[in-house]
C-alpha cells in the first residue's frame, strides 16, 4: 500500500491530451461505418447483377435453336477449348503471360505413336477477335527452311486447315528459317508450295529453340474462320537437312471413324447479336451452354486505366491510406485484413464452380478478386428450355465503383479526423499550458506568502483574484485564509508583550508579599517552601521576559542601523571578555590576519554570539575548549562556535533553530528554546544563515554563522571592542 501511496498521478495537461485521444472513436465508429456501407452497396450490386443475368436469361428461355447451330452432335468431335485470355499475349514463345495455371491445360498429341519426334502439346486461347495458338513440339533434330527451296515442306512446320467463310477449305503453313518471327503461307492442296508469294500477314507467330524440341505461339483473326470455325494443327517433322523429307506428320485427330478436323471455338452469332447491346462499361456478359462452352462474349469488366494523380502529395497521402488499411481495419473491426476473406480458393476455380452450380438449375452470385486492383461480381443465372437447363448467362462486373467512394470516403474520414484531433489537441495543449502557468503562479505566490519558517509575508494574493473561474476561486480562498492566518499569527506575536505587562503585576505583588512574609516572620525565612516559591516567580518572570524578547526581536531589528564593523577585531575583543566572564572555561580563538568587514549591527552579532557561546558552555566537556573560529571567503565570512560534548540528534537538526524548541531534556526549567531561534532571527535579518553540524570526528558540535561581505571598501571604520555599547563604541570612536 506504500507504494501505491508514493505514485503520483499524471500532470494536468497529461490527463487533458489523454482525454482529447477519445476523438479517435470518430474515425473508429466513421470506418465501421463505411465497412458497412461498401457491405450494403456491393449486396445491392450483387442482387441487380442477379435480375440482369435473370432477365438476359429470359431472352434465351426456350431457344434451343441457338445453341444447336452445329451440322454435327458434339459427339463428333474432339474438344479443343480455347480459353478466354484475361491479360494482353505477347508472341515470344512463352506461356508466362497467358495466365496461371493454364500450362496444366496443355493436350498432348501424338505421344502414342511409334514415332517420339514431332508429339506436340497444344494450347488455345482467345482473346479480342484473336484466337492464340501455343504448341510445345519435341524434335531433337531441328531442320530451318532453306531460302532457297521453293518446296515449303523441306523444313519443320506447323500447318493450320481450317473452312473458310466462304466455304472454301483453308490451308496455311508456318515456316521458319531460323529462331524468331514466324512466316506464314497459304498452301496448294499438297502442302508443296505457297498459292501466292506474299505471306498471310494477319497470321503472325514466334518460334523459339528449346531443349529436345521448339516451340511456337503464334495468333490468327477468328474471322478467318467460317460460322462453325473447323479447325485442325499438324506439325510435319523433318530431321535429314539433305533429303529434307517429312519423316513424320502428328495431327489433331478426330474421334475414331471421323474425317471431320477437331472443334477449337464455339461461337454462336446470333446469339452474340442478342447480348451485344446489353453490355455496359465495366460489365462482362457471357453465355455458356450446357457443356460449358462459351456461346457469345461482350464487354469486359476491366475499365480504362486511370493516370495516376498529378499532385505527388495527394498520391503520397493514397498510398499511405492504402498502407495504414490493414492496421486500420484489424483496430475498428477486430479482425485480421484480407482483402480476398469472401473468395478462399482460385478465382477461376470459383467462376468454375459457380457455373456449374448455375447449369444445375440454381442461380449463383459471389464477390471474388482477379487481381490485386480488381475485384468483380460474379452472377450466374441457368437458361431454361422445357423444364431442362441448356445454359447459362454469366455477368461480371467490376466494384471499381464501390471501392473508389470507399477508398475517398475513407480518405476524407481520415484526413478530417486527423485535422481535427490535431486542432483540437493543440487547442488542449495550448488550453493545459495557460492552466498550468496560472496554477504554478498561484502555487508560487502561496508558497512565498510563508517562509520556511512558517512566518507569514503577506496577508493577500494578488494572482487570479479578478478571475470568474475554479482558479479565482481558489486564489480568492486562499487569500482569505491567508488573512486570516494573518490576523491569528499578529495576536500570537503581541500575546507575550500584553502577558509580561498582565503578568508583571500579579508578580510583582506576589515577590514583595513572599518578601514581607520573611520579613515579618523571621522563623520562616530559611524554609524550602519560601525558596520554592520565590523560585517559581523568578521562573515565570524569566518566561515572560523571554517570551517578549523573541516577540519583538524581528520588530526591534528593522529599526537596526547597519555599519562596517571589522569582524576580526569583534571576535578578538569578545574572546577575551568571555575568557574574564567564564573563567571555568577556556576559549581558543583562531582567524585570519587581515581584517574581515560587514554591513552589520554589533551589539546585535554579539547578542547571537553570547546565544552560541552560552549553548556551547552548557553542552561543552570538562577540560576542553570551546573553539571561536573566523573563516573568510570570496562572498561571505563564517563564524563557527565549536565544543567537545554529545553531539545532535539527526532529527534535531532542521527544528534546532525555531522558536520554543531544546534538546536539554527535562531537567534544564531555565532554557525554554529561544537562544538558537534568536541567533537564526540575527544572521538572516543581516543577510546570512545558521547551521548546527556534527563534528566530523563525531566528538561534539559546530554552530556556523555565515554572514555576507561588504563589498564598498572601507574608509574609516568602526572598531568596536566586546562590551562596549552603541553609544559607549560611538564615543570611543569620537575620541580616536
Amino acid at each position: 500500500m506504500k507504494i501505491f501511496r508514493r505514485i503520483r498521478g499524471p500532470r494536468l495537461g497529461t490527463k487533458l491530451i489523454l482525454l482529447g485521444l477519445t476523438l479517435l472513436i470518430v474515425p473508429w465508429f466513421s470506418y465501421r461505418q463505411l465497412v458497412e456501407m461498401e457491405r450494403l452497396l456491393v449486396q445491392g450490386q450483387s442482387h441487380a447483377q442477379l435480375l440482369m443475368a435473370e432477365g438476359i436469361s429470359t431472352l434465351f428461355n426456350g431457344r434451343e435453336d441457338l445453341f444447336n447451330d452445329l451440322p454435327v452432335t458434339i459427339e463428333d468431335y474432339e474438344t479443343l477449348f480455347a480459353h478466354p485470355l484475361r491479360n494482353n499475349v505477347r508472341l515470344d514463345g512463352r506461356l508466362e503471360d497467358w495466365g496461371e495455371d493454364l500450362e496444366e491445360k496443355l493436350l498432348s498429341f501424338g505421344a502414342g505413336q511409334d514415332v517420339g519426334d514431332a508429339s506436340f502439346q497444344l494450347l488455345l486461347g482467345e482473346r479480342a477477335g484473336q484466337l492464340y495458338l501455343y504448341l510445345r513440339v519435341r524434335d531433337p533434330d531441328l531442320v530451318y527452311r532453306n531460302p532457297d527451296y521453293l518446296r515449303l515442306d523441306s523444313a519443320d512446320q506447323v500447318r493450320l486447315s481450317f473452312i473458310r467463310p466462304d466455304g472454301n477449305d483453308g490451308r496455311v503453313s508456318l515456316v521458319f528459317t531460323e529462331a524468331g518471327a514466324v512466316t506464314a503461307y497459304t498452301m496448294d492442296g499438297d502442302w508443296r508450295f505457297a498459292t501466292t508469294g506474299a505471306p498471310e500477314t494477319a497470321i503472325q507467330g514466334f518460334m523459339e529453340p528449346m531443349e529436345a524440341g521448339w516451340a511456337m505461339e503464334f495468333r490468327l483473326p477468328l474471322e478467318l474462320l467460317g460460322s462453325r470455325r473447323y479447325f485442325g494443327v499438324s506439325v510435319a517433322d523433318v530431321d535429314d537437312p539433305l533429303t529434307r523429307e517429312v519423316a513424320a506428320l502428328v495431327q489433331t485427330l478426330p474421334t475414331a471413324g471421323k474425317e471431320s478436323f477437331d472443334l477449337v471455338v464455339l461461337r454462336s452469332p446470333e446469339v452474340l447479336n442478342i447480348i451485344e447491346g446489353l453490355g455496359y462499361s465495366g460489365a462482362r456478359i457471357l453465355v455458356i451452354d450446357a457443356e460449358q462452352r462459351v456461346r457469345a462474349e461482350t464487354g469486359a469488366h476491366t475499365t480504362a486505366v486511370v493516370g495516376e494523380p498529378s499532385d505527388s502529395l495527394m498520391a503520397f497521402i493514397e498510398d499511405g491510406f492504402e498502407a495504414i488499411r490493414p492496421l486500420l481495419h484489424r483496430f475498428s473491426m477486430f479482425e485480421r485484413w484480407d482483402p480476398q476473406a469472401d473468395i478462399p480458393g482460385d478465382p477461376e476455380g470459383i467462376a468454375g464452380e459457380i457455373i456449374a452450380a448455375s447449369l444445375h438449375g440454381d442461380p449463383q452470385v459471389i464477390r471474388q478478386t482477379v487481381d490485386e486492383s480488381l475485384e468483380i461480381i460474379t452472377a450466374a443465372h441457368p437458361i431454361v428450355s422445357r423444364d431442362q437447363v441448356i445454359g447459362t448467362v454469366v455477368v461480371e462486373q467490376n466494384i471499381d465503383d464501390i471501392m473508389s467512394f470507399q477508398r475517398s470516403a475513407l480518405e476524407q474520414v481520415i484526413l478530417v479526423s486527423v485535422a481535427s484531433l490535431f486542432a483540437v489537441l493543440l487547442a488542449m495543449v495550448g488550453f493545459a499550458g495557460r492552466l498550468a502557468w496560472r496554477i504554478r503562479n498561484l502555487r508560487r505566490e502561496a508558497s512565498a506568502a510563508i517562509d520556511a519558517r512558517g512566518r507569514l509575508r503577506t496577508s493577500t494574493l494578488q494572482s487570479e483574484m479578478s478571475s470568474g473561474d475554479e482558479i479565482g476561486d481558489l486564489s480568492r480562498s486562499v487569500s482569505e485564509m491567508l488573512s486570516k492566518l494573518h490576523q491569528h499569527s499578529t495576536f500570537l506575536e503581541n500575546m507575550p508583550r500584553t502577558l509580561r505587562h498582565e503578568i508583571n503585576n500579579p508578580l510583582n505583588t506576589l515577590s514583595t508579599s513572599l518578601q514581607n512574609l520573611a520579613e515579618q516572620h523571621p522563623e520562616v525565612r530559611e524554609s524550602k517552601y519560601l525558596d520554592s516559591a520565590r523560585r517559581g516567580v523568578m521562573r515565570i518572570g524569566a518566561i515572560v521576559q523571554n517570551l517578549a524578547d523573541a516577540a519583538s526581536l524581528e520588530e526591534s531589528l528593522e529599526t537596526e542601523e547597519l555599519e562596517l564593523v571589522d569582524i576580526r577585531q569583534l571576535l578578538e575583543s569578545y574572546v577575551a571578555n568571555c575568557r574574564f566572564s567564564h573563567p571555568r572555561c577556556e576559549f581558543v580563538y583562531r582567524g585570519a590576519g587581515a581584517p574581515a568587514y560587514a554591513r552589520v549591527s554589533d551589539h546585535r552579532i554579539e547578542q547571537m554570539l553570547d546565544k552560541i557561546v552560552d549553548n556551547a558552555i552548557d553542552f561543552h566537556r570538562a577540560d576542553s575548549p570551546v573553539t571561536v573560529q573566523l573563516d573568510t571567503n570570496r562572498g561571505y565570512l563564517q563564524i563557527t562556535v565549536a565544543n567537545r560534548g554529545p553531539i545532535l540528534p539527526e532529527k534535531s537538526r532542521e527544528s534546532l533553530f525555531d522558536s520554543m524548541v531544546t534538546h536539554r531534556g527535562p531537567h534544564s526549567h531555565m532554557h525554554f528554546g529561544l537562544g538558537l531561534y534568536v541567533v537564526r532571527v540575527i544572521a538572516e535579518h543581516h543577510g546570512g544563515h545558521v547551521r548546527a553540524l556534527n563534528l566530523a570526528d563525531g566528538s561534539g558540535v559546530a554552530i556556523m554563522v555565515q554572514l555576507p561581505v561588504a563589498r564598498d571598501a572601507p574608509g574609516h571604520v568602526k572598531i568596536t571592542t566586546a562590551g562596549e555599547n552603541t553609544s559607549d563604541a560611538k564615543a570611543a570612536q569620537a575620541r580616536r
